[in-house]
């Protein structure tokens, strides 16, 4: 699948096929980029008032961002639009706020300083639909900043690591201006881009940001982990995020068979269940055979193997984070986290109170496809208290919380105490099932806070 400027600027209605976006693709221009001798000569062309489109996570054009940063005096009211970027955007400091803005689709730990100082918000979406919003024209971007990888022998570069949200910014964006990198791996699926669609490039040899495997799981992640791993039935198919429960789920998942990987993301411990013969993807219905996937980020190990593998599919957020998709697939069992979950199930995952952290990502995309799938186990996961020991199971979320992912999509939460299992419970049943996996030291508050909550008069009332 491939892009060519027959698809460029053109604003896609909802009702066009997935088929006819893709049909368009294998077209080659004919027409040669403006090889440019320096990165400022790249970004000139970039105007005020313009919307930005610029290559998220571990593709982050950090070549480009730092030559477009020093035109920060003769530029104003530009617009960013990205998923988080593994390296912060230099254009985004203190005393650019009137040169640079950024709309968020997903609020990275480097970027929530800037958020919270006003040099950015966020745009509440599901990931799957970020592709759509670009498609449609509600937020179709004038230019988009990639960092592909080199042309092969017919042309084509590749959007490498993050095809997510790249592919309908590249579809749609009047100018594409690209960093040609040989440090960008060259991935498979819908990640390909001819080089003659393509205005201005710079070839520039950069590393792409690395997330290390830090040191092993604290007892209470592995306990967590170790709850998850009994949910994981042989033929499953699995969709986890980044961080230390999720390594900790895949380590324990050793002793089981015929797993298979349809995912927004993933990182180095999905390679190590590869190598056991763990993971083969056969019983998957979406691509079987194949881990499905629409970015990853992590060691250079996970860059090794995702280049030029045709094992792993990168493939558009519209596709991946599709949960109707997802669902198809059998076993499914979606992995997600939490900052915090009240008596009643709901669960808030993009902010503390008020101030925002992260964004909805693909957190409802793949708890849902999880709950249509045939035996599918959609989980929330997290530590039963906060870095200050404040209980995360809460009678009421903090003032301003965002809900993620609502009381009736929540099926299974885990904690390091155990398995709450929701769904089919009423309020009350919710409450103490919950209670019964929060820190012991929290339990009496619960109960209490339930009382006042759902006016009862005894705890046995409804269980």
């Amino acid at each position: 699948m491939h892009i060519g400027r027959a698809m460029r600027g053109r604003i896609l209605s909802p009702s066009s096929s997935r088929a006819s976006i893709y049909r368009t693709l294998l077209t080659r221009t004919g027409k040669t980029p403006i090889v440019c001798t320096t990165a400022e000569e790249a970004v000139a062309n970039i105007k005020s008032h313009s919307r930005v489109f610029v290559h998220g996570v571990a593709a982050v054009p950090g070549t480009l961002l730092e030559a477009l940063s020093k035109r920060a005096s003769e530029l104003k009211d530009v617009e960013f639009c990205h998923l988080h970027l593994e390296k912060p955007n230099p254009c985004n400091v203190p005393g650019n706020m009137a040169s640079f803005y950024t709309n968020h689709f997903f609020i990275g730990a480097n970027a929530r300083a800037s958020v919270a100082a006003g040099a950015g918000s966020y745009v509440p979406v599901f990931l799957h639909e970020v592709p759509k919003l670009m498609r449609t024209g509600i937020m179709k971007p004038d230019v988009a900043i990639l960092n592909v990888s080199p042309p092969d022998r017919h042309g084509y570069c590749s959007l490498g690591v993050e095809v997510a949200t790249s592919l309908a910014a590249a579809q749609v964006s009047p100018i594409l201006i690209a960093q040609i990198n040989p440090s960008m791996p060259r991935t498979h699926g819908a990640s390909s881009i001819h080089y003659s669609s393509l205005d201005y490039v710079f070839h520039v040899d950069e590393s792409l940001p690395e997330r290390k495997v830090g040191v092993g799981p604290t007892e209470v992640e592995q306990a967590i982990g170790k709850h998850i791993a009994g949910l994981v039935k042989d033929g499953a198919t699995l969709q986890m995020g980044i961080g230390a429960i999720p390594n900790a789920v895949l380590s324990q998942l050793g002793g089981h068979k015929d797993l298979g990987i349809h995912t927004e993301m993933f990182e180095e411990g999905v390679i190590d269940l590869i190598d056991k013969g763990v993971i083969t993807n056969f019983n998957k219905s979406f691509m079987p055979g194949k881990i499905v996937t629409s970015f990853v980020m992590g060691s250079r190990r996970v860059y090794d193997f995702v280049n030029d593998n045709p094992t792993v599919s990168f493939l558009d957020a519209s596709v991946t984070n599709n949960p109707s998709l997802i669902g198809s697939n059998p076993r499914v069992t979606a992995i997600n986290s939490a900052v915090e979950v009240d008596l009643t199930g709901q669960v808030c995952a993009d902010s503390i109170g008020t101030r925002m952290i992260s964004g909805v990502g693909g957190q409802v995309d793949f708890e849902r496809g999880a709950a249509l799938s045939r035996e599918g186990v959609p989980i929330i996961c997290l530590p039963s208290t906060d870095k200050y020991g404040g209980s995360r199971i809460v009678s009421i979320l903090k003032p301003g919380a965002g809900v993620i992912t609502t009381r009736p999509h929540v099926h299974y939460v885990v904690t390091e105490y155990g398995i709450a299992y929701l769904f089919g419970k009423s309020l009350v049943q919710r409450a103490k099932a919950l209670i019964e996996v929060a820190h012991p030291n929290h339990r009496a508050d619960l109960e209490r806070g339930a009382f006042e909550r759902f006016g009862l008069k005894s705890w046995r009332v409804g269980s």
